[in-house]
């Protein structure tokens, strides 16, 4: 792979993790608070520090970041059924995992959203469902040759 195709495809990984949390993650969020499963609701806008980004944009950003992490893991895998459990199994545990123990801490908030099951659950659906999102996207661009 050339080093301008490599440069491309992280890219793309960025673009298709930023997508699939506006799509995949905060649209099964809907359908979540929907049906009063998950409390807080989607798209929120709330100001994020330091900048005042609003929320569901700077989720969308670190959702572009661990596509990155997705694209770097994934560099020579075939797309098959194991490509596909890997990425609905690394959406659900690497971002939830780094959520629950290192960001909720620095944030005042408490570890594993306070061991809730409702939202233990909602976690780790949300951030399967945008591993499965990402990994959609980025195989749908590859299959478009953006990636060529």
């Amino acid at each position: 792979m050339t080093q301008k195709a490599e440069v491309y495809r992280f890219i793309l990984a960025f673009v298709a993790g930023f997508l699939a949390v506006l799509i995949f993650h905060q649209g099964l969020l809907v359908l979540l608070h929907a049906i009063n499963f998950a409390q807080r609701p989607p798209y929120q806008t709330t100001p994020t520090a330091p900048f005042g980004i609003p929320q569901f944009l700077s989720s969308a950003f670190w959702g572009g970041v661990w596509g990155l992490v997705w694209a770097a893991i994934t560099v020579r895998w075939q797309v098959n059924k194991n490509y596909w459990l890997a990425a609905l199994i690394f959406g659900a545990v690497a971002p939830t995992l780094i959520a629950w123990f290192v960001v909720a801490p620095l944030k005042g908030l408490p570890i594993a959203s306070g061991w809730k099951l409702p939202a233990i659950i909602t976690s780790l659906l949300l951030n399967g469902t945008w591993g499965l999102g990402t990994a959609l996207l980025f195989n749908w661009f590859a299959r478009r040759q953006v990636l060529q």
